[in-house]
């Protein structure tokens, strides 16, 4: 009985169901069996649609049919839908979801940069003209922050390429994804770092050295806990960062940040940094009398005992950079300066991965080029000592 419902063909095969319905179905170029989304009333209309699909064959435009079916059914679909979609159900590599603070960023990154200029565009209109114009328009004077808005756009028009919504990704600028450092960071000296924690209040003097030392980052020494650290073995144990990412308030609309601790971005921000043995003292006597008892107090806790926001600390530092006479140097550029100081020991590419907690050789690389631009002035200076 069901060989007397099916139908061979010399494209195609059809078979008529108990429900007097008929379905079809087809090996495509990609030799996959392909089926329509539904069945038909009649016979007449499977065998239009197999003859719809062997034309397609023929003229050398064939796609899969569900992938002609995900384009007709975006059609319509504009670059803001698809992009808070995309944000929706955006997965860490591991399949985890985003960090708190990436999630954050790149919401803020849709709204002030993305979708103002190209949120109502209909997604397959994004074109790279289209790219072009709109990253020609960013603001250059903030070059980071612009390779940053364009990885992202980067980014979900991949997905929608991937998902056969678009021709191509269109996001083909050359180097548009590479941040050039807007200014070149100089080095702390070990003289200026002394001066800038002096300058401080006591009870944050140690940050700047953990800053400038240790090469930790903000959000890291900020989350810092007495059993992260370990004066024996002259160790801090990084495992947490504190990030304070911005949250639009659904009632006032207002944008307000929380503290949230978590762990690092990669697993190679989880790492243990050994601190030099010069400024041990300055830990032993910070952990006696800045730091309260129990293992879960933290070294560097604000009045009320909860995390200093990165504005209250900046305001403090701000002010003693200033008195010792390095007003350009950012907090994060005491990182830089501990990267370099690192780079001058001889420190090897991978020892510089390990200590600053980075998972590519490209960003080490740089502080390495840095020491090698140092050795060049010492020999400099040192021809000058010789010519009197």
């Amino acid at each position: 009985m069901l060989h007397e419902q099916r139908e061979r063909r010399g494209f195609g095969r059809l078979r008529k169901l108990p429900s007097k319905r008929w379905q079809a179905a087809y090996t495509g170029p990609d030799l996959v069996l392909h089926r329509p989304p539904s069945t038909f009333m009649t016979k007449d209309d499977a065998v239009a649609w197999l003859a719809a699909e062997r034309k397609l064959i023929d003229l050398d435009t064939w796609t899969p049919p569900a992938e002609r079916r995900a384009v007709r059914k975006v059609a319509g679909q504009t670059v803001e839908e698809f992009a808070n979609e995309w944000l929706a159900g955006r997965k860490t590599a591991k399949g985890e979801p985003l960090k708190a603070r990436t999630a954050a960023d790149y919401r803020r990154y849709l709204d002030r940069h993305i979708l103002p200029a190209l949120g109502s565009l209909p997604l397959r209109q994004l074109t790279p003209a289209r790219v072009q114009a709109w990253y020609d328009e960013l603001d250059a004077q903030t070059p980071t922050q612009r390779a940053h808005v364009y990885q992202l756009l980067r980014a979900i028009a991949t997905t929608a390429a991937d998902k056969k919504l678009i021709p191509a990704n269109p996001c083909k600028i050359p180097g548009a994804g590479r941040a050039q450092r807007a200014k070149k960071i100089t080095p702390a000296t070990p003289a200026e770092l002394a001066a800038i924690a002096a300058n401080m209040p006591k009870r944050l003097q140690l940050a700047v050295l953990l800053g400038g030392w240790c090469a930790l980052r903000y959000g890291e020494i900020a989350e810092l806990r007495r059993r992260d650290i370990d004066l024996k073995r002259g160790t801090i144990t990084v495992s947490r960062g504190v990030t304070w990412p911005s949250v639009r308030d659904p009632e006032t609309s207002k944008l307000a940040s929380t503290a949230v601790v978590g762990t690092p971005k990669t697993a190679a921000g989880l790492r243990e940094v050994h601190i030099p043995p010069h400024i041990l003292p300055a830990v032993a006597a910070h952990l006696a009398q800045h730091t309260d008892r129990g293992r879960d107090a933290m070294l560097f806790a604000s009045s009320s005992g909860h995390h200093i926001h990165p504005r209250a600390f900046g305001w403090q530092y701000h002010q003693a950079r200033v008195k010792a006479g390095r007003q350009d140097l950012r907090f994060h550029d005491l990182r830089h300066t501990g990267a370099v100081l690192a780079a001058q020991t001889g420190a090897t590419l991978a020892e510089l991965m390990g200590r600053l907690g980075h998972s590519t050789p490209s960003a080490a690389m740089r502080y390495q080029h840095a020491a090698a631009d140092r050795d060049k002035a010492i020999a400099e200076a040192l021809s000058r000592l010789a010519n009197g």
